[in-house]
């Protein structure tokens, strides 16, 4: 295992062994523009406290990036040479999370900042599991844990928990502008991996091969992505290839990790163009495919829908309004819904009404299986989809009680949608609607008396005449 040595000020020195990073690169304080004036009062205490006790302790990866491109840092993350344990050791208000990647967090009210220990090279891991394997305490005594680090048959990293240098733990990030340590102590970084000239240059470098860095976690294609769009870095061809070849590996992910990080693709301000990098990347087949197959071209009706839906919604964010999740699933899988509905009523003969129940229970369903949709989201998305039924349906007491229903105002927006996409009788009645909340109570009456007027009048029913006895 190499190491590299930190000296006075946290200058590298010569590792004793073959170095594994080539050119680390020290920036003194004042030839950077991170300051403590950007860092949080707790994310310093956390820094200082470290050191104190004689660990090494660093601020790492998205909190340096930002700043160094202009942006305001907002999450901090500390990387250190104390083990999960050691450090839980130093805080009283630390708390251990996670076996797949042993991580400290420390808690201060809502803030919490995640304290993560130098992750070392783990060649061979899986043929000596045996030889790997350690001793933790659990609720039932000393128990045999998994392998410290583990990886399946495509290089996916199931377990990571060998530490090691700051040196290697630079090596193993993932991209090089994630390879950058601030320190508190000389208010210095170290560059690692080249990644301010990755910065200037707006290019997304993996630290590496690219396809190894993508096999061992398929979820950093969807960051390259998120990072390209948020900060308008390109995407190397080398790269783009890579993504474009290992796409399919998302499917491993589980769905749970795979909803927060689309989260973070889908609600960022820049979600429109997230969307056609994912397209184009073939990354949005991943993760909605039931979706993915109906966007046959930029003017198709799917299309379109998921456009105007993630304008708007960068519209608000940039505008600091409020978004909910369940309106991008409900959007997303509108369509997926309907055509699930048609094949149902084809096949069973049901009616459209049962049909579209069972739909809307099967799309979720496959949705959920690639992307988990928690509850709190899943069913407003149902209550959105089932209120496009109602919304049409206007005579007596029904308008009234569709405009009080808590998802009126969601489904109406996405009625709205639908029907500058669609128009015809779509476009009428989100006009009709618009019209009917704005309008005085005697006004709405009058508009419900108008519909009836307006409707077809039924035809009478002709009933034979009853044949005379003879």
């Amino acid at each position: 295992m190499t190491s590299l040595i930190i000296g006075q000020g946290g200058m590298p020195s010569t590792p004793t062994k073959k170095q594994s990073v080539i050119n680390p690169v020290l920036i003194p304080k004042g030839e950077h523009p991170v300051t403590f004036a950007d860092i949080s009062d707790n994310t310093l205490s956390v820094l200082r406290r470290l050191n104190a006790k004689g660990y090494e302790a660093y601020l790492v990866g998205g909190c340096i990036r930002d700043k160094l491109m202009g942006k305001t840092p907002k999450d901090f993350d500390v990387a250190t040479n104390a083990t999960p344990e050691q450090v839980k050791e130093c805080f009283r208000n630390c708390r251990l999370i996670g076996r797949r990647f042993r991580l400290a967090h420390i808690v201060f009210g809502r803030d919490v900042i995640e304290v993560a220990t130098f992750r070392g090279h783990h060649e061979d891991v899986n043929a000596n599991a045996e030889e790997n394997k350690t001793q933790v305490k659990g609720r039932r005594g000393n128990q045999v844990d998994d392998v410290l680090a583990k990886q399946d048959q495509q290089g996916q990293l199931l377990r990571d928990n060998v530490f090691g240098s700051i040196e290697e733990d630079a090596e193993r990030r993932d991209f090089t502008f994630n390879a950058m340590y601030f320190s508190a102590k000389d208010q210095s970084i170290i560059d690692f991996a080249g990644g301010m000239s990755s910065i200037k240059e707006k290019k997304i470098e993996l630290i590496g091969d690219p396809a190894t860095r993508f096999r061992e976690d398929p979820v950093r294609m969807i960051r390259a992505i998120r990072f390209s769009a948020k900060l308008g870095m390109s995407i190397p061809a080398e790269v783009g290839d890579q993504i474009k070849e290992l796409a399919h590996l998302l499917a491993n992910i589980p769905p749970a990790r795979l909803f927060e990080e689309v989260l973070k693709l889908l609600v960022s301000g820049c979600g429109l163009r997230t969307f056609h990098l994912l397209h184009e990347y073939g990354l949005f087949t991943q993760l909605f495919p039931q979706l993915a197959p109906l966007l046959i071209d930029d003017t198709c009706r799917e299309m379109k829908l998921v456009e105007k839906v993630l304008k708007n919604t960068d519209d608000r964010l940039n505008n600091e309004q409020r978004v909910t999740p369940a309106f991008l699933y409900a959007a997303f899988l509108w369509y997926p819904v309907e055509e699930r509905t048609q094949l149902i009523m084809s096949e069973s003969g049901v009616a459209h009404q049962d049909a579209f129940n069972i739909a809307v229970g099967e799309v979720l369903h496959r949705q959920t299986q690639r992307i988990m949709i928690p509850k709190r989201f899943s069913m407003p998305v149902r209550e959105m989809w089932q209120l496009q039924l109602r919304l049409p349906k206007r005579f007596g007491r029904r308008a009234y009680q569709t405009l009080s229903h808590p998802r009126f105002r969601a489904a109406y927006d996405f009625l709205l949608i639908r029907g500058e996409i669609e128009g015809g009788d779509l476009h009428e009645l989100g006009e009709w609607w618009t019209e009917f909340q704005e309008v005085s109570p005697e006004r709405r009456k009058d508009m419900i008396t108008e519909l009836r007027k307006d409707a077809s009048t039924p035809k009478k029913r002709k009933f034979n005449k009853k044949r005379k006895a003879n």
